[in-house]
């Protein structure tokens, strides 16, 4: 059955993926058909979707962050008088189980674009005389929600291209997302928090995307303040989380200012585990094999933070050669650590997803862009054991932006599939943009418009233009 699903004017390009995610999630596995009310565009609000029941429709919406409701659509016009002949001809099998004495309604006059003052609300649901109702109206709790939308004529400062013209709703509400647990989880008021924390809403999405219900477990290789698992948490998953700053993931600020305590403010179940892993050199003993059943994060990519790996300057360098931990330093050992690259965290991400993944998981994460190389179809990093989802880009800069991509495991990790993987990152590599290989994507997004346009600057130039400190954990 189509019903009309109404998402929040935020997110463009993330709306249709996250329902598309929940749909699998209840039980949707087959792709959804998507069409467009009449005169309208894809970065409206109003789309219509094909779903098999009422019930997934209603959990779909329930759960989403970005679908303000979906609704059984009852008629459309571009005029009241074409919504009144919709509505008359809309089946009477349809509309008469909610139109009984027995059932109370309210009916809730919305628009998008423009400002509708109170009595102008009250004259559109007069104008509803036609629709036959029969029982009481209740303001506060209803049975049943009736809603009225209504888009502006173009012209109005609405965001909206011309295409867009005005177009009237009415249908009755199946569900809709409660985005009352934003506020909740802000990061302002959040207890621990630290220069990368996820947004909450993006988190929600993150977890959405990745299929987090009650009983998975999901896993973040880079922690930090535990922003992520925080929203996993919140949908009943058990998580487990590493990063390879120890005073993130053991000191924060104190025995009541840590990751620990995040989960404890919100009363959400405390993570399974917390590590100071190195995701280029993961803890996990060589047998061990599919035990997560999502993989969520948000790498360093070398705008807020730097990426960091075992070894040091010199390790890396040759000038001191591989040494063993004494006995007596191994419980509280912590190796000094060098630079680490975009492309190396990716590939050593997608080993990790491919290895340790169960089948059907998922690896969500982000990806940075720089917006005039076109990245996302032509230098993309691949693994023989995934298969792309989605990938929806968050426009940050007029030079930069990023993409959340989400991937699921649809082959067995092997010695030939790493193997592999290892040459295509090697040809990842060569055929990509510098910035990414060498971890100075900061200079790329924030340094001056000439460099960027190809134009020779003198060397001495250049070096003058690099920031003079880069501190001491960039």
């Amino acid at each position: 059955m189509w019903y009309l699903c109404v998402f929040y004017h935020r997110l463009l390009s993330y709306r249709r993926a996250e329902v598309e995610s929940l749909a699998e999630m209840f039980g949707v596995f087959s792709s959804l058909e998507w069409r467009l009310p009449e005169n309208q565009h894809p970065d409206s609000p109003f789309h219509l979707v094909n779903l098999p029941s009422e019930d997934i429709a209603r959990n779909i919406a329930n759960r989403s962050i970005l679908v303000k409701g979906i609704y059984e659509l009852w008629g459309e016009g571009s005029s009241f008088e074409q919504l009144e002949e919709a509505i008359k001809s809309y089946p009477e099998d349809r509309k008469l189980p909610y139109l009984t004495c027995e059932t109370t309604f309210k009916v809730t006059v919305d628009s998008f674009g423009k400002a509708i003052s109170f009595q102008e609300q009250n004259d559109r649901i007069k104008s509803l005389a036609y629709i036959p109702f029969k029982g009481r109206v209740n303001l506060k709790n209803p049975d049943i929600n009736f809603w009225l939308m209504e888009t502006d004529d173009y012209g109005a400062p609405n965001g909206l291209p011309p295409v867009v013209q005005k177009r009237i709703f009415f249908g009755r509400l199946v569900g809709g997302a409660d985005r009352k647990l934003l506020p909740t989880y802000q990061l302002k008021s959040r207890r621990y928090l630290g220069p990368t924390a996820m947004d909450a809403e993006m988190a929600f999405l993150m977890a959405n995307q990745a299929l987090v219900m009650p009983g998975k477990l999901v896993y973040d290789p880079f922690v930090g303040t535990g922003s992520i698992l925080v929203a996993a948490a919140h949908f009943g998953a058990m998580t487990m989380g590493a990063d390879i700053d120890i005073r993130a993931v053991r000191d924060g600020r104190g025995p009541d200012c840590n990751v620990w305590s995040n989960f404890k403010q919100y009363g959400l179940p405390l993570p399974v585990a917390l590590l100071r892993a190195d995701n280029n050199l993961p803890p996990w003993r060589s047998g061990l094999k599919e035990i997560f059943d999502a993989i969520i994060c948000d790498p360093p990519y070398g705008v807020r933070a730097g990426g960091r790996k075992s070894g040091g300057r010199k390790l890396l360098k040759g000038i001191v050669g591989p040494y063993t931990v004494p006995d007596d330093k191994r419980t509280d050992h912590i190796p000094s650590t060098a630079p680490y690259s975009l492309a190396e965290c990716v590939h050593d991400l997608l080993d990790l997803a491919a290895r340790m993944l169960v089948m059907g998981g998922r690896l969500v994460y982000f990806y940075p862009v720089l917006r005039e190389d076109d990245v996302m179809e032509n230098h993309f990093p691949e693994h023989q054991c995934f298969k792309l989802i989605a990938s929806s880009e968050q426009i940050l800069s007029s030079r930069y932006s990023r993409v959340l991509v989400t991937m699921v495991k649809t082959g067995s990790y092997t010695d030939k599939v790493a193997e592999a993987a290892k040459i295509k990152h090697q040809e990842f590599k060569e055929n990509y943009v510098k910035w990414l290989e060498h971890g100075n994507l900061h200079s790329s997004v924030f340094g001056p418009a000439h460099l960027h346009l190809g134009e020779e600057t003198d060397s001495k130039l250049c070096k003058e233009l690099k920031p003079k400190y880069r501190g001491k954990y960039v």
